[in-house]
Formats: structure tokens, C-alpha cells, sequence
């Protein structure tokens, strides 16, 4: 199902300026209050459920999740233009973050698919209305050999007017074994660089990929999406920087790919003062998760953030 959910406000009062700010976020678990499918995560995050996810700790994630895209544009100095999310459950939760909390002032649209994930976990894009137009926008599943349709997230296509386009991505997870899981992360890599050919070829100069792609940029596999692509991850990997923390040591698998025309660019990690954690076991500090184990703790994620600004002048879009 496609919603395109729009928020009747007055024109912006921001200079539309040369820069397309891009935030992504792996908003870990993001379910709304309701048990009303057969997935055992959906049955998990439920009132009855293990985690006893009712409506006030829904609406303190939803509150926590908009404070940070505030916190972000005072940051960097204006708001997103647009934000990807994954491991959003449904639309009905980006209402909610839409319509309950101060984001509710803002003219932020919703793009959202569900998809074939086992999980019930999707992943979705916001964009401001105010500042670019939505021309179209679909779900791309992921194929198997045998051209079934892959149980796991699809990547989300955006396309806006001026020849800009976002692919929002949550690649299969290790999960078994790096080894073993290695072969689905490849055909998703290889559908996101069929995905930005085709664009290219349709006439679609600004084309901008961002995710969680379950794995690092020293990955061999991403070298096969240039020069289609060019990965901005790869400078703050080496740094040691990482947008999650695994046994006491960071580890950078949400990233940003962009086409030629977008560079130069730069990505940058978001670590957000509030949802920040002493780490007990380790040196630092480590994101602040809704859950520590089976313990409720009132973050958002085990993830921080990322952002890119892209030269593109909005005024053309």
C-alpha cells in the first residue's frame, strides 16, 4: 500500500539555498500499540506482549524520535529535506509521529510500502513538501535465484522532480551467520545497483542510496556498485567511526552511497546527547536502545543517525 499523507500548512519560511539535507535512521523496532498481525515481533510489541509495548511507551518513542530530527536540524542548521527510516512497522506509526508530536507543525509527507518482511518491519521515507515535489515512488523487491520474491525488506524508490531520486534500504542481516547470509546481501547490493542504472539511464542525475546495509564499507561487494555510486561511508571507517556499538567497539553499517552528480559530499554520524548511554561493560558511551535486554529504558535505538548535505539547488527541482 502506497501513503502519501500530507499536512496542510503554509509555505515554508526557508530559503530554498543549494542544499538537499538528508537525514537516515534505523529507528530499531518502531511498532505501534496494537497486536493486529500473525508476526511474532508484532505479537512481542504489544500491550499482552513480552514487552508490555502499550500506548504511553509508544508515544514516548514517537516523542523521542521527532525531538531527535529537531535536535538535528539545529545541528546542522535547518531542517531535513528528507528523512529515510527503517524497522518502521506501518504507516499507522508514521501518522502517529507525524500527527502526535511537534513534528505535527511541519510539512513533512510520508512514503511508505509494506513489504514481504517476516518481521513486519518496513522501511519508509519523509520528505518536505515544501521543498520538492513526489513524481513517483514504488516498493523493488528483492528476487532469488529461482525469481521468487526474498522474505525481507524491499528497497524503497522515491523519485522527485529535477531528476532526483532516493533509494532507502535495509539489507538482510547477518543473522545465522555471516557466511551463510552473505549471498542475500549481495543480491540486495546488486538490485540497488540495477535500481541506480536504470535511473542514471532514465535521466535521473541526483541519485542518493542510504540505509542499513547490515554490513561495513570494506565489504568487496560495494565496489561493485561504482561507478554508479560512490560510498561516503568509507572515509569515517577508517577513522574507526560507527553508527552501532558491538561489543565495545563501533561499527559503521548505515550508510550513504551517492551517483557522481552529487559529490562533493560528506556524511556525517549524529550522536545525539539524549540518546546516549554510559556503557557499562565497555569504555563510552553507547546508544540508548528502548529496550536494554528484557529491561524497558526509554530510548530509540540502537543506532545513531547519519546525515548528508548535497550540493543540489533546490530551486531547480
Amino acid at each position: 500500500m502506497f501513503l502519501c499523507l500530507f499536512l496542510c500548512l503554509g509555505p515554508s519560511n526557508e530559503a530554498p539555498g543549494d542544499t538537499l539535507r538528508v537525514m537516515f535512521w534505523n529507528v530499531e523496532n518502531f511498532f505501534d500499540a496494537r497486536s493486529d498481525s500473525t508476526s511474532v515481533a508484532d505479537t512481542e510489541f504489544s500491550p499482552a506482549g513480552e514487552r508490555r509495548w502499550g500506548r504511553k511507551r509508544f508515544r514516548t518513542k514517537c516523542q523521542a524520535v521527532a525531538k531527535t530530527i529537531l535536535w538535528a536540524a539545529s545541528e546542522q542548521g535547518g531542517l531535513p529535506d528528507v528523512i529515510g527510516l527503517s524497522e518502521v512497522e506501518n504507516a499507522r506509526v508514521l501518522k502517529a509521529l507525524l500527527q502526535e508530536t511537534t513534528l505535527r507543525k511541519l510539512d513533512y509527507r510520508i512514503v511508505h510500502f509494506d513489504s514481504p518482511d517476516p518481521r513486519g518491519i518496513d522501511v519508509a521515507l519523509l520528505y518536505r513538501a515544501s521543498r520538492l515535489q513526489l513524481q513517483n515512488a514504488k516498493p523493488c523487491h528483492l528476487y532469488a535465484q529461482d525469481s521468487t520474491v526474498l522474505p525481507t525488506r524491499d528497497i524503497l524508490l522515491a523519485s522527485f522532480s529535477g531528476g532526483l531520486s532516493f533509494l532507502v534500504n535495509h539489507h538482510p542481516s547477518k543473522y545465522g551467520g555471516a557466511a551463510v547470509s552473505e549471498p542475500r546481501r549481495k543480491i540486495a547490493v546488486e538490485r540497488l545497483r540495477q535500481l541506480a542504472d536504470s535511473l542514471a539511464a532514465a535521466g535521473h542525475g541526483h541519485i542518493i542510496a542510504m540505509g542499513d546495509f547490515n554490513d561495513t564499507p570494506e565489504n568487496p561487494l560495494y565496489k561493485g556498485l561504482e561507478p554508479s555510486l560512490w560510498n561516503l561511508a568509507a572515509p569515517l571507517h577508517e577513522k574507526g567511526e560507527g553508527t552501532i556499538k558491538y561489543e565495545g567497539a563501533w561499527e559503521l553499517i548505515d550508510m550513504f552511497f551517492v551517483s557522481e552528480a552529487c559529490l562533493p559530499a560528506s556524511m556525517e554520524i549524529l550522536h545525539v546527547p539524549f540518546l546516549q548511554a554510559p556503557d557499562a561493560s565497555h569504555a563510552g558511551t553507547k546508544p540508548l536502545r528502548t529496550y536494554s535486554g528484557p529491561r524497558y529504558a526509554g530510548g530509540a535505538s540502537d543506532h545513531c543517525p547519519i546525515w548528508v548535505n548535497i550540493p543540489v539547488n533546490l530551486l531547480s527541482l
